[in-house]
């Protein structure tokens, strides 16, 4: 039977609880959200300056061996980036490296300034993670309490790099493990992240918007059209993730000497441009994403930018996946747009937010960032679309130290069910 006085012994730890983890994700967001704001101004500055000196772009190969020089010499422990923050989660050894912060940073700015083609969800979600996971020690937490702290720095990096804080939260939570949700950090990761974002926000950063304009009944049609896109996009989140990773492999098994990888990765992309006469599928490639809502862009810009990206990531430049994601997402999709008569922009955001569910395992995140950039409408178009990507990806992914907690399906063939991790 309840009684007022098991009421409020239940109560006043859930207080203290809720008080513990909003003071501590405040702080996480202060040093995630000014991380992401540096970061942000820093490579539209990169990218300014590159676009009005294109000679620079002959320093890629040699910045690519500075940066891997720098790795190999001070950054063994943190080279595996992102895969290196999950692993920490699932089993907490030892802190996050301080110095894990410039370093991807660094790189993450020379990568964009001489012409990489990478994105900066990695750089975000590392420094997020790295400057929260300082406050373990001092705060005494247990190895419970310090995964999800990690969490909410993931979390608040990835909200505020993007501007879409309720996505941002969730990815913190559904990144880990494919197919499993950890909820005892829900509460900590929504606040690092929608309180990250503000205070991205109050350094005078602003993030893109983008315009879907009319958005057609959602019926049985639109149904068969959104999931006849999403399978599309899963499928090229599939191959842009096993390609990444094979490329990885072979360069390593090629180069054997680490900073000689980013340096032959940046003559063949130096190659590629001269030969295609575009600077179009290097840095982030913002303008062709904006190009995709509002116009028609080339049947086979998200294949350049596919190419493009597997080959900087896979040969060892520093940023991250995403973005290049929403690009190849968003092209994709305004191509395959008149093939299901639905609207380009339509289609555009729809490829932005599901190449991206697929190659990360994370289509509620994805869901609610449609929602978020997109508007209601859209987002039952784009949400659908993002599940169908998430199943037709397979369990393959960008994130290589992502667990399987939950099969996406039951196939005939035990091989294309890995076995299941005890979470």
């Amino acid at each position: 039977m309840n009684t007022p006085t098991k009421h409020f012994s239940e109560t006043v730890p859930m207080l203290a609880y809720l008080l513990k983890w909003l003071l501590i994700a405040l702080a996480v967001s202060v040093a995630a959200g000014s991380a992401s704001a540096a970061l942000l101004a820093s490579l539209d500055w990169a990218t300014a300056w590159r676009e009005s000196h294109l000679w620079i772009l002959l320093g890629l190969p040699p910045a690519g061996f500075a940066v891997g020089w720098l790795y190999l010499k001070y950054g063994r422990d943190v080279e595996r980036g992102n895969n290196l923050l999950i692993d920490e989660i699932h089993d907490p050894r030892t802190r996050l490296p301080r110095r894990m912060t410039p370093m991807i940073f660094l790189g993450t700015v020379a990568s964009h300034l001489f012409g990489a083609s990478v994105g900066r969800e990695g750089s975000a979600v590392q420094m997020g993670g790295t400057l929260a996971d300082q406050l373990a020690l001092p705060l005494r937490l247990d190895p419970e309490e310090r995964r999800i702290l990690i969490m909410c720095g993931i979390s608040a990096g990835f909200g505020s790099i993007f501007g879409v804080p309720m996505s941002g939260a969730l990815f913190g939570l559904e990144v880990l493990s494919i197919g499993k949700l950890r909820y005892n950090a829900i509460f900590p990761c929504f606040v690092a992240s929608l309180c990250a974002n503000l205070v991205t926000k109050a350094w005078g950063i602003h993030h893109s918007v983008y315009q879907i304009g009319p958005v057609p009944d959602f019926g049985l049609d639109g149904m068969a059209k959104a999931l006849a896109a999403g399978a599309a996009f899963g499928l090229v989140a599939m191959a842009f993730a096993r390609t990444t990773h094979a490329l990885s492999a072979f360069a390593k098994r090629l180069v054997p000497y680490a900073p000689m990888r980013p340096f032959w990765g940046g003559c063949v992309v130096l190659m590629g441009t001269a030969a295609l006469g575009s600077t179009a599928y290097l840095g982030l490639g913002l303008p062709a994403i904006a190009q995709s809502f509002s116009g028609q862009v080339r049947p086979f810009d998200f294949l350049g930018k596919f190419l493009f990206t597997t080959l900087s990531l896979g040969a060892g430049f520093k940023g991250g996946e995403v973005t290049p994601l929403f690009y190849i997402g968003a092209t994709l999709g305004n191509a395959l747009a008149p093939l299901l008569a639905l609207p380009a922009p339509l289609m555009a955001g729809m490829g932005f937010v599901a190449v991206f569910a697929g190659a990360a395992n994370t289509p509620l995140a994805s869901t609610f960032m449609a929602f978020e950039l997109f508007g209601p409408q859209a987002g039952v178009f784009a949400g659908l679309a993002c599940v169908a990507s998430y199943l037709f990806s397979g369990h393959a992914g960008i994130y290589s130290a992502q667990r399987l907690g939950q099969h996406k399906y039951r196939g005939d063939n035990p091989a294309e069910n890995p076995p299941l991790v005890d979470l």
